[in-house]
């Protein structure tokens, strides 16, 4: 049974969809999300029954943006927190757009170059 996208998810389906390694024992490392909750006041997920952690598409989406600043760009917490206080953060989804569209480029690029060695060796082999 899939849950809507608009739906409330629980903290193991989010760090499934930011898609946080897990330890060695098959674990996933929910830690990190409620640390990064104790850093960015901007993450405020639903807590309901017993203290359970329920976050909306908009928490999703904010997780993302602060696992991409972090891991993918290297940025520190403080760095990040920056971003997320000012108007910057707005452009985030297209930072992060642009860095995919380019390392698709570089793909699409080697793939192109390989094949030209290809036929430029094809063509050697048949003199």
């Amino acid at each position: 049974m899939n849950k809507l996208d608009s739906a409330y998810k629980t903290i193991g389906e989010v760090a499934k969809i930011l898609n946080l390694k897990s330890n060695d024992k098959g674990a996933l490392p929910t830690h990190v999300i409620r640390f990064w909750e104790t850093q960015f006041k901007q993450i405020k997920p639903k807590i309901l029954n017993s203290n359970r952690r329920y976050y909306d598409e908009k928490t999703i989406n904010l997780l993302k943006k602060v696992k991409f600043l972090l891991k993918d760009q290297g940025m520190t917490i403080n760095g990040v927190k920056k971003i997320l206080n000012n108007e910057a953060s707005l452009k985030l989804d297209e930072i992060a757009d642009k860095s995919i569209r380019t390392e698709n480029l570089k793909i699409k690029l080697k793939k192109i170059s390989d094949k030209l060695k290809d036929l430029k060796n094809g063509k050697k082999n048949t003199r």
